[in-house]
C-alpha cells in the first residue's frame, strides 16, 4: 500500500503499509508525529527607560526629600504650638501688644504648616482623567495660603499698633515682657534650625524638589529644599526678626518704663519687615499660578537649544510653564527638513530639554518645514513682556 498523509491542525497523521513496517502483513498502523513548536511570544524586556519617557515610573508615596520636609514641618509645628501657648499667657500677663503680635504670628505659622502638611499628602495622589497633571500644584497653593495668612494677621496687628500710638492708656509689665520675649527668640531660633535645609546635591525636574529663584537662563536652581518648607522657613525668619525687635523693646521698657511706646512701635516696624520677607515667595507663587515661564529657565535659551538640534529649521508654539517651583513643563512645534528623521529629532530635542533645563514633561510636535511659516502670524514668537 502506498503511503498517504493528511494534515489537520498542528498534528500530521500518516497511514503506513507493510513495506514501511517490515513484516506486519496487510495491517495498517496509525501513529502521530510530534507537533511543530509554535513561535514563542516575545517576553517583555526590562528597560532602564520607557520608549518615550526619560525617567522611570515614580514610586507611590512621598519621595525621600518630601518625607524629610514632612518630618521638619511636623517638628516645627509641635514646637510652634508649645511656644505659642506660652506667648499668649506671657503677653496677657505683661499687657504687651508686641508679645501678642508675636503669638499671633506663631498661630499663623501653625496654620500654614498644617496646610503645607496637607498639601504634601495631597500631592502624592496619582493623576486622574480629571486632574491629568496630578496634584503637584497643591504644594504651591499651600505656600500661597502661608503667605496670605501672615499678611492678614499682620494687617490686623498693624492696626492695633496704630491705635496704641494714638492712645497712651495702657500699662506694660516689663519683667514679664522681657522673659516672654527671650523665650520667643529661642523658640524662633529652634524652629529656624529645624526648617533649615542644607539639602543634597541639586537635581532637576521631578527628581528632586530643590528650588531657589535665580536669574533667567541660569538653569541651576540652588538647593533650598521643598517649597512648603522654604515658605515656612521664610515665615519663621520674619517672626525671628520681630521677636528680636520685641526683645529689644522689652529691655528698653524694663529699664525705662516711660518708653512704653516702644511696644507698638516695634510691632509696627517689624510687622512691615515680616511682610517684606514674604514678598519674594508671593511673587514666585503668583508666577506659577499664572503659568509664567520658570524663573530659572529663559525663553531664548530653550528656543536656541531646539533650533540647534540637527534637522530643525524653525520652532513655534513654544510654551514654558511650571506646576511647582521645580516641576517644569514645555511644549513646542518643531519644523524639520524633509530629509530629517522625525524620531531622531524628537529624541534629541527631548533629551536636550531634559538635561539642560530640567523639564519634567516635554510635548513636542514634529512637522515638515514649509516656507510660508515665516509669514504665518501664529508661528511668530511672542513679544517681550
Amino acid at each position: 500500500m502506498e503511503p498517504a498523509s493528511t494534515t489537520g491542525g498542528s498534528e500530521t497523521t500518516r497511514l503506513v503499509g507493510p513495506r514501511d513496517r517490515g513484516g506486519a502483513g496487510g495491517a495498517l498502523d496509525l501513529f502521530t508525529e510530534a507537533p511543530e513548536p509554535l513561535p514563542e511570544e516575545p517576553k517583555p524586556m526590562e528597560m532602564s527607560f520607557h520608549h518615550c519617557h526619560r525617567e522611570p515610573l515614580p514610586q507611590p508615596g512621598l519621595t525621600p526629600e518630601r518625607m524629610q520636609a514632612q518630618r521638619q514641618l511636623c517638628t516645627a509645628c509641635a514646637v510652634c504650638c508649645v511656644f505659642m501657648a506660652g506667648e499668649v499667657v506671657g503677653g496677657y500677663l505683661a499687657h504687651s501688644l508686641a508679645i501678642m503680635t508675636d503669638a499671633a504670628h506663631l498661630l499663623a505659622d501653625v496654620g500654614s504648616m498644617m496646610g503645607s502638611l496637607f498639601s504634601l499628602w495631597l500631592s502624592t495622589r496619582p493623576a486622574t482623567r480629571t486632574m491629568t497633571f496630578g496634584w503637584h500644584r497643591s504644594e504651591t497653593l499651600g505656600a500661597l495660603a502661608s503667605v496670605v495668612s501672615l499678611w492678614m494677621v499682620t494687617g490686623i496687628l498693624l492696626y492695633l499698633a496704630f491705635i496704641r500710638l494714638l492712645h497712651s492708656d495702657y500699662h506694660i509689665e516689663g519683667g514679664a515682657m522681657l522673659l516672654t520675649a527671650s523665650i520667643a527668640v529661642c523658640a524662633n531660633l529652634l524652629m529656624a534650625f529645624v526648617l533649615h535645609q542644607a539639602g543634597p546635591p541639586h537635581s532637576h525636574g521631578s527628581r528632586g524638589p530643590e528650588y531657589a529663584p535665580l536669574e533667567e537662563g541660569s538653569g541651576e536652581p540652588l538647593p533650598l529644599g521643598n517649597t512648603s518648607v522654604r515658605a515656612a522657613f521664610v515665615h519663621v525668619l520674619g517672626d525671628l526678626l520681630q521677636s528680636l525687635g520685641v526683645l529689644i523693646a522689652s529691655i528698653l521698657i524694663y529699664f525705662k518704663p516711660q518708653y512704653k511706646a516702644a511696644d507698638p512701635i516695634s510691632t509696627f516696624l517689624f510687622s512691615i519687615c515680616a511682610l517684606g520677607s514674604t514678598a519674594p515667595t508671593l511673587r514666585d507663587v503668583l508666577r506659577v499660578l499664572m503659568e509664567g515661564t520658570p524663573r530659572s529657565v529663559g525663553f531664548e535659551p530653550v528656543r536656541d537649544t531646539l533650533l540647534s538640534v540637527p534637522g530643525v529649521r524653525a520652532t513655534h508654539e513654544l510654551h514654558l510653564w511650571s506646576l511647582t517651583f521645580t516641576h517644569y513643563v514645555a511644549s513646542a512645534h518643531l519644523a524639520i527638513d524633509s530629509t530629517a528623521d522625525p524620531e531622531a529629532v524628537l529624541a534629541e530635542a527631548t533629551s536636550r530639554l531634559h538635561s539642560r533645563f530640567g523639564f519634567s514633561s516635554c510635548t513636542l510636535q514634529v512637522e515638515q518645514y514649509q516656507p510660508e511659516m515665516a509669514q504665518c502670524l501664529r508661528c511668530q514668537e511672542p513679544p517681550q513682556a
